[in-house]
């Protein structure tokens, strides 16, 4: 953290403008010692200044520099970027001069890094800024933003203040037994408090299982038996022939995958195998597969044909998803009728025609109803959506709930307080109050060059 470092902070490539990025306590002396116009090292903060870089007599190009010194940067190190034209050999020749002045080239996250480090932010807040660069939609767009924005850090930190005025409480009475004026805490007194805590907590936990769905999508597989028109359906969500449709059975023996927005939600739809018993040994994996993304599917949709009677195939299938978020979509609505609809859910299905392009807009808004997509996009997003963070959090529970199990079972308060010292200290893994170097490292690693 004592050396300065550079990297370029815009995609490699042709454009009207590239930036480099630089961060440390010699940021503006060697960039000043390379740079041709004002002094930057008597320049206000936060002012841009033009002119050249310059490699002895030779200009490398011209820029626009701009100078913010510490603390006021995202680092809260002394920062300088530099503006250059747009271009892979100008932008990478303005950084190998810094280079060759004694900075280092960063490592990947390396100035989110620093900005965590030195406090200007905690890990959630960095976490945001990835979701924020990764974001695909207008929703996930948002939360990332709430989450960069720090009102996320504060409903996890308002958790730790509830919990450490019980464990100083405890400790109260552990370490000066004698004063008469202390309260005496008992089970009787920690036990509500306690519920308090694991109520907030499943509080956060059930509105972040909403909003993982922005963060991750839905993941939807479209199955059922070959020829019903699976191929058909993903194209049509699509807008475009990405699966091949044929009249011949089991033409896709592979998984196709697209996305596909929802109001704002991404719907990670896999096209499957058509289930059947086959001999054909490439057929039957694709079908073992189709078997699998069952099980790991968030959303299924079932393809029947409204021209065909139901076989033991699709009952066997309907049996099996019975306990999932599925739909059944029944195509080929423009032929006769031969499906024993009487035997299906009603409330779950939804009739169309892939090759009319009709219906469609049924099985949207089916899953619109399922997934309570309206309260997505009205509630306050300010609730944990990374995979890291929720483990955590659920980690935290288990061990408050260890806390209150010992204590309804008798075991005095001070050894009760092992278990609700780690929640607290859990809890401070989210934020990054309390980390690992290897955590830092790892998560850090993630992220783009030059940020």
């Amino acid at each position: 953290m004592n050396d300065t470092i550079a990297a370029i902070a815009t995609a490699l490539g042709i454009g009207s403008i590239s930036i480099i990025r630089i961060s440390g306590e010699k940021a503006i002396t060697i960039v000043n010692r390379i740079f041709k116009g004002a002094d930057l090292k008597e320049v206000d903060s936060h002012t841009i200044h033009y002119g050249f870089i310059m490699n002895g007599a030779e200009k490398i190009d011209e820029v626009l520099v701009t100078v913010m010194r510490a603390p006021k940067s995202f680092t809260t190190e002394d920062v300088v970027e530099i503006n250059c034209h747009g271009g892979i050999a100008a932008t990478n020749k303005v950084l190998e001069m810094l280079l060759i002045n004694g900075i280092r080239l960063a490592e990947p996250g390396e100035f989110t890094k620093r900005a965590f480090l030195n406090g200007r932010i905690d890990l959630l807040e960095a976490e945001g800024i990835m979701d924020l660069i990764e974001a695909k939609t207008e929703k996930k767009r948002s939360l990332a933003l709430s989450q960069m924005g720090g009102k996320i850090s504060n409903l996890i930190r308002d958790l730790r203040k509830d919990i450490v005025e019980i464990i100083s409480h405890i400790e109260v009475n552990i370490d000066y037994p004698e004063y008469e004026d202390i309260e005496v805490l008992k089970k009787e007194d920690i036990l509500p408090k306690l519920e308090k805590i694991d109520q907030k907590i499943n509080h956060i936990l059930k509105e972040s299982n909403d909003a993982s769905i922005i963060e991750d999508g839905i993941l939807t597989a479209i199955i059922g038996r070959p020829n019903v028109g699976k191929s058909s359906l993903l194209n049509v969500l699509l807008d475009e022939e990405k699966a091949i449709v044929t009249d011949i059975p089991g033409t896709t023996r592979d998984i196709v995958e697209g996305l596909v927005p929802i109001d704002g939600i991404l719907l990670k739809i896999i096209d499957t195998a058509g289930i059947r018993n086959t001999e054909d040994k490439v057929e039957s994996i694709g079908v073992k597969k189709s078997y699998d993304f069952i099980e790991k599917a968030d959303l299924i949709l079932f393809v029947l044909n409204y021209n065909q009677s139901l076989t033991r195939e699709d009952l066997q299938i309907l049996e099996k998803i019975k306990n999932k978020n599925y739909i059944v979509v029944i195509n080929k609505v423009d032929l006769e009728r031969r499906i024993e609809v009487e035997k299906l859910p009603y409330e779950k299905t939804v009739y169309m025609s892939a090759l009319k392009k009709s219906g469609v807009e049924k099985i949207k808004t089916k899953i619109h109803e399922m997934y309570h997509l309206e309260k997505l996009e009205t509630q306050d997003p300010t609730y944990l959506t990374n995979a890291r963070s929720l483990a955590l959090l659920e980690k935290a529970k288990i061990s408050l709930e260890n806390g209150r199990k010992a204590l309804e079972n008798g075991i005095c308060v001070d050894m009760a307080e092992i278990d609700i010292r780690e929640a607290w200290s859990i809890l401070g893994e989210i934020t990054g109050d309390t980390y690992t170097n290897e955590l830092i490292d790892e998560l850090f690693s993630r992220f783009c060059l030059g940020k």
